[in-house]
């Protein structure tokens, strides 16, 4: 019996033992803050917001409006200042394409990663820093942009127009028009900002659309249409590069598209988080990573980084080694230099998609934007994209089943 009452004595203060410890594993558990024992994952998000992505998305690659509205804020960067000089920023927004867990409420951020190490913030403080030389020549653009993007990714759509491409039943018209009858794709108008390159344009912006900023170069008339490869044109062509640097600087990504190109559907779900820079293609050889690819510089989306800053800059600058040229061909000429020297990540975007006249998808079921390059005049380009919008307004009037077989009307006004 004795040792019985021993052994029973023994497992009783074993788990006497057990249970304190239990109890102090708890009390300690309970005083650490949640997020540190869950430690979620935030979902990946493209372009985060809701106006960035078709209803009709594939794998979710859109969020609902039940989304959380953005990303949490991002470690201490290293970014370009508008001199080209490498200053530390404060923590900055995190880029919504990347798979961040949330920070813990009230932990101080940490030094950046060397993938964040160009990452642009987009405070006010940072913004003075910019210098006042670029606010003097973009007096208002801030503003502009903040309004035009998205809240949670920053992402602006830019276009530029003159007053012949303006002028109504012109280039404006049918460009608005595209979202307007596209895939799912009218919210994404809330995000473009129209560039007036006169103030006829920009005063009949402002009967269109609610996002409009006039950039004039003083002496220079960019009113009418211009004849390619003449000076005005290259002036106007090369100006838009300023532009988008001053973008870039102040933190925001950017899709710039020409306003001959008429959008279908959503083409953002085709800009990989991978590049900082992801442009269409003239002639595409199937690899996206391929340099050898011809660029087409009327389409293309940039991420606010050192690298993109550097490159716009080197790329303006360019343009005193090749008189003559428009930004296009210079840029094909330096795109090697880009990746080499600058770690650029570039990459192309497949025809099938973003389209043009020089080579376009046949399958309408894919298509997202049809751009009228290889084409020379405004009325073949009028002609011929009212052309395309017609078949599309066809297209998608058909029923499923007679949808596999639609085709483009040829473009024959642009080509012969």
């Amino acid at each position: 019996m004795a040792k019985v009452a021993a052994e029973a004595a023994g497992r009783q203060a074993a788990s006497f033992v057990l249970g304190c410890v239990a109890a102090l594993t708890l009390v300690l558990l309970l005083q650490r803050r949640p997020e540190e024992l869950t430690r979620p994952r935030a979902p990946v998000q493209f372009f985060g917001s809701r106006s960035l992505s078709s209803p009709s998305g594939r794998g979710g690659g859109g969020t609902s409006p039940s989304s959380p509205p953005s990303a949490p804020a991002g470690p201490a960067a290293i970014v370009a200042a508008a001199d080209g000089q490498l200053q530390t920023a404060v923590p900055v927004q995190a880029n919504a394409t990347k798979l961040m867990k949330p920070a813990a409420a009230g932990a101080t951020t940490t030094a950046a990663t060397a993938d964040d190490l160009g990452r642009v913030p987009a405070t006010p403080a940072h913004r003075q820093q910019e210098g006042e030389a670029d606010d003097a020549e973009f007096p208002g653009l801030a503003a502009v942009v903040a309004r035009a993007a998205t809240p949670d990714d920053r992402t602006v759509i830019i276009t530029c127009v003159n007053h012949a491409w303006a002028a109504p039943g012109s280039l404006l018209d049918l460009f608005l028009e595209s979202f307007r009858v596209g895939d799912g794709i009218a919210d994404l108008l809330d995000h473009v900002l129209i560039v007036a390159m006169d103030p006829l344009a920009m005063a009949r912006c402002r009967v269109l659309h609610p996002h409009c900023y006039l950039y004039t170069m003083p002496g220079i008339d960019f009113a009418s249409a211009k004849f390619f490869l003449s000076k005005e044109y290259l002036e106007l062509v090369w100006s838009k590069l300023k532009l988008q640097r001053r973008v870039l600087q102040l933190g925001y990504n950017f899709l710039f598209t020409d306003v001959d190109i008429l959008w279908f559907r959503n083409p953002f779900k085709h800009v990989t988080a991978y590049a900082d820079m992801s442009i269409s293609s003239d002639v595409f050889f199937g690899d996206p990573d391929n340099m050898d690819n011809f660029p087409n510089t009327g389409f293309f989306h940039v991420r606010p980084n050192k690298r993109t800053i550097a490159m716009t800059r080197a790329w303006h600058e360019a343009r005193e080694r090749y008189p003559g040229r428009n930004e296009q061909p210079v840029f094909n000429a330096i795109k090697k230099g880009l990746v080499r020297d600058l770690r650029l990540r570039l990459q192309y975007m497949d025809p099938a998609f973003m389209g043009g006249f020089c080579s376009y998808g046949k399958d309408l079921r894919r298509i997202c934007t049809m751009h009228a390059n290889c084409c020379v005049g405004l009325g073949n380009k009028l002609r011929d994209l009212r052309t395309l919008l017609a078949d599309w307004r066809n297209y998608t009037a058909m029923p499923h089943w007679a949808k596999q077989h639609a085709k483009w009307t040829v473009p024959g006004a642009c080509i012969h």
